[in-house]
């Protein structure tokens, strides 16, 4: 009995020995060694918060521009970064688009033709009605055979209503099964109020669009190296064919009618022109001001091809209007459905798939 005892007193105490121990570790943890680890979190988390706030980017850039300025009835403007939309005009309103059409023929175009040196044999059919409809023309002949490129080239740069055709017949068999396609195209690419009739943006009442559907179009075109590199082309020359031996070189009407101006601080950078008598005069373009790359399109403009280019004047005073403004931190609105902001714009970014 008195072993157990002893035995049970011994217990005790080493048990009690052990927790002096461990208490005295802990106070050695707290008041020696944790300090300096608190130092480190306390670094650690100061050099991410400074590198988030580095990282952190700038505020959206205003744009001081009312519509009272603009000549188009329609209008969008967009960072093509983050889809947020700086000044919208009318934008969902229902617009003919004119030779603006031709952006989505050539898109469809690059998608389903892989191979752009194959030749391609512009057919008589290919030209049928285009004359009488006083079309834009690229400069190729019945029965020129023709690379798929430079029919890309013909049908944004020049905007050749010939180089339509003859891609949307050899893709699809008939422009109106192309037309098909380029509607499944739109509504693939969430482009709710479009609807096209034929590749060439040739007037009729059941080819329509918005500018904010073509925002969305231009958007996702630009994605592809090729559309980009043709976009934003000012001229290109093709390669000698059985019908012009010396070749053709194409210029494109956008940089054409832009004759060099400039705008401060950045350049723009690409474009296609459009225009019918029911459209106005059109455009569709890419810039970059500063680090940042913009679209605007535009449409409804008066003019035609002998007037003033009154969609260019436009593109030219928006382009040069983006942070002038920037003093401004408060959303404001201005007549004509104009919004601008610097921050945010009330806008919801521009959404395509």
């Amino acid at each position: 009995m008195v072993r157990k005892v002893k035995r049970k007193k011994s217990g005790i105490l080493r048990f009690a020995v052990l927790l002096l121990k461990v208490g005295m570790a802990a106070f050695v943890y707290k008041s020696i060694i944790m300090p300096g680890y608190q130092h480190i979190f306390a670094q650690e988390y100061e050099d991410k918060t400074m590198t988030a706030s580095a990282l952190k980017p700038e505020s959206e850039p205003s744009v001081s521009i009312s519509s009272d300025q603009l000549n188009s009835s329609n209008a969008i403007l967009i960072n093509l970064k983050d889809h947020n939309i700086l000044m919208q005009k009318n934008s969902e309103e229902k617009i003919y688009p004119a030779s603006l059409t031709k952006m989505m023929t050539v898109i469809v175009a690059i998608e389903n033709l892989p191979d752009f040196k194959k030749e391609i044999t512009l057919t008589n059919s290919v030209f049928q009605g285009l004359s009488e409809a006083d079309a834009s023309m690229s400069g190729f002949q019945p029965g020129e055979k023709v690379r798929v490129i430079d029919l890309l080239y013909g049908a944004l740069l020049p905007s050749g209503a010939e180089s339509c055709v003859g891609l949307a017949d050899y893709i699809a068999g008939s422009e109106k099964d192309f037309a098909g396609m380029m509607n499944q195209k739109a509504a693939g690419l969430g482009m709710r109020t479009t609807h096209f009739e034929n590749s060439t943006g040739l007037q009729n009442k059941n080819h329509y669009t918005t500018v904010k559907d073509l925002a969305v179009l231009l958007s996702y075109a630009l994605q592809n190296d090729t559309f980009r590199e043709i976009f934003t082309s000012s001229r290109h020359s093709i390669q000698p064919t059985n019908k012009h031996p010396g070749g053709i070189t194409f210029y494109s009407t956008m940089f054409e009618e832009l004759n060099n101006q400039s705008i401060a601080g950045g350049k723009i950078l690409g474009g296609k022109t459009g225009y019918t008598r029911e459209a106005g005069l059109c455009l569709a373009s890419l810039a970059k001001v500063g680090n940042q790359e913009y679209i605007l399109i535009s449409a409804g403009a008066k003019g035609n091809h002998q007037s003033e280019q009154y969609n260019i004047s436009d593109a030219l005073a928006v382009y040069n209007s983006i942070g002038k403004d920037d003093y401004n931190v408060n959303s404001t609105k201005v007549p004509g459905d104009v919004q601008h902001d610097k921050r945010r714009l009330n806008n919801p970014p521009l959404k395509f798939k």
